[in-house]
């Protein structure tokens, strides 16, 4: 899908430095959580059967109720974005599943440095440097004994 250039002009537009793209308040992150919630939008409303805001619904046993607030773990850092309820909380998100924490391969990255031999607190200690998240050392053991035998079978190759 290719995006139009009046898109993209738009999107520019009072761009003077790096920062405006790649900052914490830059156009990067911003489009990365404005798309995110759309598409949890969408998921929402081909959950509930209907579109919000269309009257021929309201009353409905299930219907939109509000939104719920979700830092999420990215590899640019953290983010936090709405994600949409319904009335009787039956609504399980594909994009972002519910009690997920981590967007973009987060869990990958600290298994690939497992793997390299890197300890817990290391590892721990390289995130914060580089993308400046502060991982608890159990998080990181729980996504590594999620997958030890995998990791174990990678140190040992020829």
């Amino acid at each position: 899908m290719a995006i139009k250039q009046e898109v993209i002009d738009e999107l520019l537009k009072g761009y003077e430095k790096p920062e405006d793209l790649l900052g914490d308040e830059g156009l990067f992150k911003q489009l990365k959580k404005a798309l995110i919630e759309k598409a949890l939008g969408a998921e929402l409303t081909h959950h509930l059967g209907y579109e919000g805001g269309d009257p021929s619904k309201r009353g409905t046993s299930n219907s939109r109720n509000g939104y719920s607030e979700k830092t999420l773990k990215t590899g640019e850092g953290e983010l936090t974005i709405d994600v949409p309820r319904d009335r009787d909380s039956s609504f399980q998100p594909v994009l972002v599943p519910k009690g997920e924490t981590h967007f973009d391969g987060f869990d990958d990255k600290i298994i690939s440095m497992y793997a390299r031999g890197m300890t817990v607190r290391e590892i721990q200690g390289h995130l914060e440097e580089l993308y400046g998240l502060a991982v608890s050392p159990d998080l990181i053991s729980r996504v590594t004994d999620a997958v030890i035998e995998e990791v174990r079978e990678w140190q040992t190759r020829p």
